[in-house]
């Protein structure tokens, strides 16, 4: 279990972050952005996935700046009210919080960062924008088609899903042929299968692309 601390951007912003320690000395660090349901139960998790793992992970509450503290489910009303958030966050702000917490666990050896939905865009764009990172893997990012141009300063591996609708798979098929340097996967399944808590989980796609990520972070980070 982790714990939350308190980070500040370079713009004095100051946010909570979800912070878990691995066993062990780390292997390295890596930033988990959320989706748009906040750090929630779902996103602690993963973060405690990637430290038991061996990694320091870090889960910032990139909400904070809109609504601090923000943690909610997955009900119909819930995905709209995310929504509504999200849109009063830019990127550019999420990337001052990500290259805080970037900075903050440098010191643990190179850092990944890993992105779900809306943190599957901003790992993306974090690929470009924020120094210090040693890969990106984005998970069915709905808004990485609109920065499909953004050129990445490490390696990348996208996470997608055929039967998604934001990013469609021919958008997904679009940004693969765009970025060729990037490795890319599309399993059979919705948007969200990596998360046990919607409806849209999917245990075999969510398995193996964990699998994935491991093996990605493993050569790229330690």
């Amino acid at each position: 279990m982790g714990q939350f601390i308190e980070l500040q951007s370079a713009d004095g912003h100051r946010f909570q972050a979800y912070v878990a320690q691995p066993a062990g000395k780390a292997r390295g660090a890596i930033v988990v952005a959320q989706e748009i349901f906040g750090v929630n139960s779902h996103i602690r998790a993963v973060t405690d996935g990637y430290a038991a793992d061996g990694y320091l992970a870090i889960a910032p509450a990139l909400f904070d700046r809109a609504q601090r503290g923000y943690d909610t489910g997955y009900a119909p009303d819930e995905i709209q009210a995310g929504v509504a958030v999200m849109q009063k966050v830019s990127l550019d702000d999420a990337m001052r919080d990500v290259q805080a917490c970037v900075d903050h666990v440098a010191g643990a050896g190179k850092v990944a960062i890993v992105g779900y939905c809306w943190g599957g865009t901003v790992a993306w764009v974090a690929a470009a924008k924020v120094s210090g990172l040693a890969c990106s893997i984005p998970y069915y990012g709905g808004g990485i088609y609109g920065q499909i141009a953004s050129q990445p300063k490490c390696p990348v591996m996208f996470q997608f899903a055929d039967q998604d609708k934001s990013p469609t798979l021919a958008q997904a098929h679009e940004i693969a042929a765009a970025h060729p340097q990037a490795i890319t996967h599309i399993y059979p399944a919705q948007h969200g299968f990596n998360c046990d808590q919607r409806g849209s989980y999917d245990a075999p796609s969510a398995a193996l692309a964990r699998q994935r990520a491991l093996e990605f972070l493993a050569r790229h980070v330690g």
